[in-house]
């Protein structure tokens, strides 16, 4: 007799996704990797700039025996710490063509070359008596950083499922964070940052891109890179079974991407050019440059460059500041990872208005305490505050939260322009920032951090008014949800597949400019 109804039902496959171990270890050692390189090597030279300054003086005396007068020395050490951003932009701008060919993970391998190159040349600086080496290793880790700050967000956001593509968008963030504050650790006079380890605190920038190059080979491409720009649709399927685990519902999510692939065929694949033009995505594409714009332009940089100068100016004694840089360094760390935990909660927008609220009030109290700490002594500790309050408004954001908004609100075929634009913005406002900063400080004092402060509201008022919550959307949702303000129509689904939208197609193949 047949035992009927007894066959042990198949388990329920969920969509929502987990962090898996291959998730998180390719997490790991992708923005170890990349990122970390950045806030690194932004931070190094700050803490201990009087030592490189001597050497570069040093030098010059062996060379001609005269030492370099003041102006010289300031307009040499401004090329060193300019570089970097100048070597950012130029990565930008060629992180295009290197993403559509060799891919999101091939790029941040080759990208490898950008860090292990200069952290040599730097390490042998002081035994070749060369300071022009440490200049030219700041272009080069500049292109490296350049390039990992729009190819890893755009890694790690096409590896994360809808429900954890915040979480992880943030980590770029978080490992920059990482960066800066082990560089000012290691910056300490106590352990690297003088006459004797500073070729060591500058060549460890290599030991990251090291470890890179020996795990991330071991990890998967991007699926969406795969399936929708490669057409390999099993290798992108492989992947995501890695990626996801064995009770997630792969099908679901290839379906997905299908979708996005059939929206970005009638669309056609854009170059930098085109986006400029194409009206479906006029509203994306300003959101990018006010959203990178108004990150770098609200001071933070500012910040991360003098922060010495600017403690000094509110009453630390100068043989304490790296000392508060290290406390501001680690109130950094704790308040982005706080940020990578809510940004999944609490949504992209809250934390950007919030962030730039607090950042515009502490840079307007800040002023007031500048200018009356003169005539009330005990100002001076508001002034710490303020800066602190302000690193605490950055770090919740403005710093992490551009790199999820910026992957989320285009679809694939647009993205890899839309990064060049992104990258080029952020990394030309950098360079203004750490350029004009100090001149803007000489003229006006105190007054230079109002400008900051109006700065964080128009980018606010933008934030609230254009840029809708994209929290547990599909790339395809949140496009739609751009498109009535694009004024463009829907498309809508006929006979299950997407119709065409009513907006001029673009040819399918296009170079990257």
């Amino acid at each position: 007799m047949e035992n009927k109804g007894t066959e042990t039902p198949l388990p329920k496959l969920h969509t929502k996704g987990r962090l898996q171990p291959t998730l998180i270890l390719t997490t790991l050692s992708a923005a170890f990797g990349s990122a970390f390189q950045y806030g690194y090597n932004i931070s190094v030279i700050n803490t201990p700039h009087k030592v490189f300054k001597s050497f570069y003086n040093d030098t010059h005396f062996e060379r001609y025996g005269t030492f370099m007068d003041e102006n010289s020395l300031l307009l040499l050490w401004s090329c060193t710490v300019s570089m970097f951003p100048l070597g950012g932009l130029l990565g930008s701008l060629i992180v295009g063509p290197m993403v559509d060919k060799w891919g999101r993970k091939g790029t941040l391998l080759i990208n490898n070359v950008f860090a292990i190159t200069p952290a040599i040349l730097m390490g042998v600086s002081k035994v070749a008596r060369a300071f022009e080496l440490i200049i030219f290793s700041r272009v080069l880790v500049g292109i490296c950083a350049g390039i990992s700050y729009s190819a890893l967000p755009m890694y790690l956001g096409e590896l994360a499922p809808k429900n954890l593509r915040g979480t992880l968008g943030t980590m770029t963030e978080v490992f920059v964070i990482i960066g800066v504050l082990l560089a000012q650790i290691f910056s300490l006079q106590a352990i690297l940052g003088n006459t004797t380890g500073w070729p060591i605190l500058l060549a460890l920038t290599g030991v990251p891109a090291l470890i890179q190059l020996l795990s991330l080979p071991f990890f998967p491409e991007s699926p969406r890179y795969t399936l929708i720009e490669k057409g390999d649709e099993e290798t992108a399927r492989q992947a995501l079974r890695r990626l996801r685990g064995s009770s997630y519902d792969v099908e679901a999510e290839m379906e997905e991407m299908r979708e996005e692939e059939r929206k970005e065929q009638a669309e056609g694949r854009l170059s930098v050019l085109n986006l400029f033009t194409f009206r479906p995505l006029r509203w994306q594409l300003i959101s990018i440059i006010v959203l990178m714009a108004g990150q770098q332009l609200s001071g933070i940089n500012a910040i991360n460059y003098y922060a010495d100068t600017i403690y000094t100016s509110v009453g630390v004694d100068p043989t304490q500041s790296q000392y508060v840089t290290v406390g501001s360094g680690v109130i950094n760390l704790v308040m982005t990872i706080v940020s990578a935990v809510a940004v999944e909660r609490l949504g992209r927008r809250i934390l950007l208005l919030s962030g730039y609220g607090i950042c515009g009030l502490a840079c307007v109290v800040l002023t007031v305490a500048l200018l009356l700490q003169s005539t009330v002594p005990e100002l001076s500790y508001l002034g710490i505050v303020c800066v602190f309050a302000y690193i605490v408004g950055h770090s919740i954001g403005p710093s992490p939260v551009p790199s999820v908004v910026r992957t989320e609100i285009v679809l694939q075929s647009s993205r890899t322009a839309a990064f060049t634009v992104d990258g080029a913005v952020h990394w030309f406002t950098n360079f203004i920032v750490g350029l004009a900063f100090p001149s803007i400080q000489v003229a006006i004092g105190a007054y230079s951090f109002l400008i900051f402060a109006a700065l964080c509201l128009l980018t606010a008022v933008y934030i609230y008014t254009v840029i809708p919550e994209t929290k547990g959307k599909t790339f395809v949702e949140i496009n739609c949800a751009f498109a009535k303000r694009n004024g463009v129509d829907l498309p809508e689904e006929k006979g299950g597949a997407a119709a065409e939208p009513h907006t001029p197609s673009l040819p399918d193949k296009q170079t990257s400019f």
